[in-house]
C-alpha cells in the first residue's frame, strides 16, 4: 500500500484531508505538531481522529520561542472577526498567523516521508474561504514542491515526493460535504482559535466553518 505523511491538526481541514487520503488508498502516517499554541484542544482532536481513521501518528514537540503570533502569545488578543455577505472581512493578515508554520511543518514532515518511504504529503490548505495566510496559497505549494525535489535524495534521483493539497480551491461548503461523503467524525474537529468546552463563536476560524456548515443548512456537532 502507498505511504503518505498528514500534517494533521484537529481542524475539519485537516481531518477531511486525512479521510481523502484513505478514500484515495493511502496508508497515512499523522504528524500532530505541539508547538506551544495556546490551548492543547487541538492536539487532543487531532489524537482521537488519527485514532478514529485507525491511522498512525506521532506528536511533534517544537518550541518557537520567538513567538510572533497570538496563537502562541496570550499577551496578544485573538481579533474578533466580521462576517460581512458571507465573507469574513481582515485588514491584512491576521495576528493568528504563526510565522512560516507551514513551512516549519512541512520541513519536518518531508524529512518524515523520505525516511518511512512515503511519496506524498497530505496539507489541508484553503485557499478560498480563508485567512489570507501566505503559506495557504497555491504558489506556494507550487514553490515548495520544487524544494521538495531539489532539497531531498529522492528528488535528486528523479522520484520526489508530492505536497498533495486537495482542498486548496474548495469553499468551506464544499469541505463540509466533502466530509460527509467520507464519513468524517465532525464532532471530534476542533478549528477555534481559543480553547474551552466549546468555541467561541467570533474568531476567524470559527466564522469560516460557520459559513461552511451555514451554507449547507447544517448544524455543527462542535456546539452539541
Amino acid at each position: 500500500m502507498k505511504k503518505a505523511v498528514i500534517l494533521l491538526s484537529g481542524g475539519l481541514d485537516s481531518a477531511t484531508t486525512l479521510f481523502w487520503a484513505k478514500n484515495k488508498g493511502y496508508k497515512a502516517h499523522c504528524l500532530i505538531f505541539n508547538y506551544g499554541q495556546r490551548h492543547k484542544r487541538e492536539i487532543g482532536s487531532a489524537v482521537k481522529i488519527a485514532k478514529a481513521a485507525k491511522s498512525e501518528f506521532q506528536i511533534i514537540r517544537i518550541s518557537l520561542p520567538w513567538k510572533g503570533s497570538s496563537l502562541l502569545d496570550n499577551k496578544i488578543n485573538i481579533p474578533v472577526a466580521k462576517m460581512v455577505t458571507g465573507s469574513v472581512v481582515n485588514r491584512g493578515i491576521p495576528n493568528t498567523y504563526v510565522p512560516a508554520r507551514n513551512t516549519i511543518f512541512l520541513s519536518f514532515a518531508l524529512s518524515y516521508a523520505e525516511a518511512i518511504g512515503a511519496g506524498s504529503i497530505f496539507i489541508g490548505a484553503n485557499a478560498v474561504d480563508f485567512s489570507g495566510y501566505p503559506d495557504c496559497r497555491p504558489g506556494y505549494y507550487r514553490i515548495f514542491n520544487r524544494l521538495a525535489k531539489a532539497a531531498t535524495k529522492k528528488g535528486v534521483a528523479g522520484a520526489s515526493i508530492e505536497i498533495v493539497t486537495p482542498l486548496i480551491r474548495k469553499t468551506k461548503a464544499d469541505i463540509v460535504r466533502t466530509a460527509v461523503r467520507l464519513r468524517v467524525p465532525l464532532g471530534l474537529t476542533w478549528s477555534c482559535y481559543k480553547g474551552g468546552k466549546k468555541p467561541c463563536g467570533r474568531c476567524d476560524s470559527c466564522l469560516l466553518r460557520k459559513k461552511g456548515f451555514s451554507a449547507l443548512q447544517m448544524e455543527d456537532p462542535a456546539y452539541d
